[in-house]
């Protein structure tokens, strides 16, 4: 539908914009017959082109070519502090000159675009020179959505053919909600093409819609409003609740809101800071669903936050005043398995991250750079070099140098997410001689050019050492054993000669007493198969076994009863219409924590009952 303002003192017609019938009546006015006798009393608003005058009730009819015109004032401005200025002027005599009472009365109105065009037509009009008038534009701006249309090629100085316009006019990708596709988007195709022969963007990326943590819509009345200002800075409960008081909230919808506050933040919102709610909602599903948006969420990146923090601190403090890292060529030759294993992982994951990002898959860059940060960096290559880093010989020297490398390549990674905290680190670490960049803003993005190390059957036997690991850790906790004795069978020569040297660093991870290799079965210990060719023994010497045992075979029967509790309502009938659909969620989540709780005491209760 073509939308045409009509001038009701100088029939001047201004053609406005395109608009869906429904989006208009919703927000203008109500459509009724224009012979309905209810509504043909004369309005005594007066008229006028902006947003002070109420419009009247609409009457619309057919024109040429299939556009309707509009017998009505319509709201065409916003009162924002940006957007194109509305152009219509205000007619009005100059002093001195005889009254003019159609002038005079304040109502004349002209439109152009420019004032010198403005100023011909009104003259013209009234029958008089242009030096007697004097013409005052609308301080309103046009519809949001109309200088929106104009975003991508105004802001570069069009109509003018500028520099800007011709390095940075069309862009590569426009970042939007799909809420607006039609309002914004669609509008800015059909006036780039238009009014510049281009498209504005050759992709767009639709981000979720944000909601609440339990998927409700953010509203006031609900007082389940999320202000980011709050989660950057954070927020008693107290001043949540102040807030409210400046709301134009009646009574009940405030005490409601209150609840809703005190239910969700009984302690006010933790101080999270920026670059903790960036990463949070970039970990989200991808686009065009809605996030459930949880504060405590947003915290545990606050926290992973800190955990780069200490890791980079630790960084600084291992190396020495004097250092400068060596290239990557001269340290390579020298590396351990855990140095090469830690730069296999830092070339795995920059190639996920830049092939996520090419897809404009963010989970799925968040997520290798977080496990990169936590898992690999710092839960074990910063475990495993602790001791070996105090020494001054030629092995720390190497894993100074592949930690830093680590350090400066995971904060490069992670820049784009978390400017400010690795901006603050970048600072402070030392560089390379051809790094000569000021700022991480402008340092290259790595690559797997940079970091080709990667080995993946390096990476196997590794992670199989990780397993044993966490298959000593676990017993460990499970048992009540504060540091077993264990031995590793394996019946692969080139296996087993790895897990020879991983022996060390297996037992600091694990915390074990004693870890080595052995050929044959020892006795009085208990066996766990970790892989088709590989078995822990584990000491039985420290283990009460029937106190162990009564102890797990307790909480093993107490969990399975939780677990069908879980799974009896999830067989109700009408569990999917009935139950909230974050309910059914939290069900899901406890029932997957549950399986894999039982599975792994059944394990451990069968060890036991095994060793008997």
């Amino acid at each position: 539908m073509m939308i045409i303002v009509k001038s009701s003192i100088s029939g001047n017609e201004i053609p406005m914009a395109t608009m869906r019938i429904e989006t208009m009546l919703g927000d203008t006015a109500i459509a009724v017959h224009p012979d309905y006798v209810r509504y043909m009393q004369p309005s005594d608003w007066p008229e006028g082109p902006t947003h002070h005058r109420r419009p009247n009730v609409t009457d619309y009819s057919q024109r040429n070519s299939g556009q309707r015109l509009w017998h009505r004032d319509w709201c065409i401005s916003r009162q924002l502090w940006w957007g194109h200025r509305i152009p219509a002027y205000r007619v009005s005599f100059r002093n001195g000159h005889p009254k003019n009472q159609k002038a005079d009365s304040h109502t004349m109105w002209v439109s152009g675009r420019c004032y010198q065009e403005a100023l011909e037509k009104a003259a013209a009009q009234l029958n008089v020179n242009e030096e007697h008038l004097e013409l005052t534009q609308d301080d309103d701006v046009l519809d949001t959505w109309f200088s929106s249309a104009l975003f991508p090629f105004a802001v570069h100085g069009w109509p003018s053919q500028t520099d800007d316009l011709d390095r940075f006019y069309p862009s590569t990708l426009l970042e939007t909600g799909h809420d607006i596709i039609f309002f914004w988007v669609a509008r800015m195709v059909m006036m780039g093409q238009k009014l510049t022969g281009r498209l504005p963007f050759k992709e767009v990326y639709l981000h979720s819609m944000v909601r609440d943590a339990h998927g409700r819509k953010m509203s006031k009345s609900l007082g389940n409003v999320i202000d980011p200002v709050d989660v950057i800075q954070g927020a008693s409960l107290e001043d949540l609740h102040a807030r409210l008081e400046g709301n134009l909230l009646d009574p009940a919808e405030k005490e409601r809101s209150r609840r809703g506050q005190a239910a969700d933040y009984p302690r006010g919102i933790p101080e999270c800071g920026t670059d903790a709610l960036r990463f949070t909602l970039c970990t989200y599903k991808a686009q065009g669903e809605d996030v459930n948006l949880d504060v405590n969420t947003v915290q545990t990146y606050r926290f992973f936050c800190n955990k780069i923090w200490n890791a980079a601190l630790f960084t600084l403090n291992a190396l020495p005043d004097n250092f400068e890292p060596s290239p990557m060529s001269e340290m390579l030759a020298d590396c351990s398995i855990m140095d090469r294993w830690i730069l296999s992982r830092l070339s795995d994951t920059t190639a996920k991250i830049n092939d996520g990002f090419q897809g404009y898959d963010f989970p799925i860059v968040t997520s290798a750079i977080h496990k990169f940060w936590v898992q690999n960096l710092c839960d074990v290559y910063l475990e495993s070099i602790k001791l070996s880093l105090r020494a001054d010989d030629h092995r720390a020297r190497v894993s100074r140098n592949v930690l830093h490398t680590c350090v400066d390549a995971g904060l490069r990674l992670i820049s784009p997410f978390m400017p400010y905290l690795s901006e603050e680190i970048f600072q402070r670490l030392p560089r390379r001689p051809e790094q000569e960049e000021p700022s991480i803003c402008v340092a290259p993005y790595p690559n797997t050019e940079e970091f080709p190390m990667f080995d993946g059957s390096l990476e196997e036997r590794v992670a199989l050492s990780l397993d044993i690991v966490n298959r000593i850790r676990s017993i460990q906790k499970e048992f009540g054993i504060p540091k077993l004795s264990g031995h590793i069978v394996c019946n692969n020569d080139d296996l087993g000669g790895v897990l020879s040297q991983l022996c060390p660093t297996m037992a600091t991870l694990s915390r074990c007493r004693m870890l080595q290799m052995t050929n044959q079965e020892p006795d009085r210990c208990l066996a766990t198969t970790v892989a088709s060719n590989c078995a822990l023994f584990v000491e039985m010497e420290d283990i009460d076994v029937p106190r162990v045992l009564e102890r797990l075979q307790a909480k093993l029967a107490k969990m399975n009863t939780g677990l069908k509790k879980i799974e009896a309502q999830r067989s109700m009938d009408s569990y999917e219409e009935k139950v909230p659909q974050n309910i059914r969620e939290k069900h899901d989540q406890q029932i997957e924590v549950l399986q894999a709780d039982s599975a792994r005491l059944s394990a451990a209760v069968a060890m036991l009952k095994t060793a008997r």
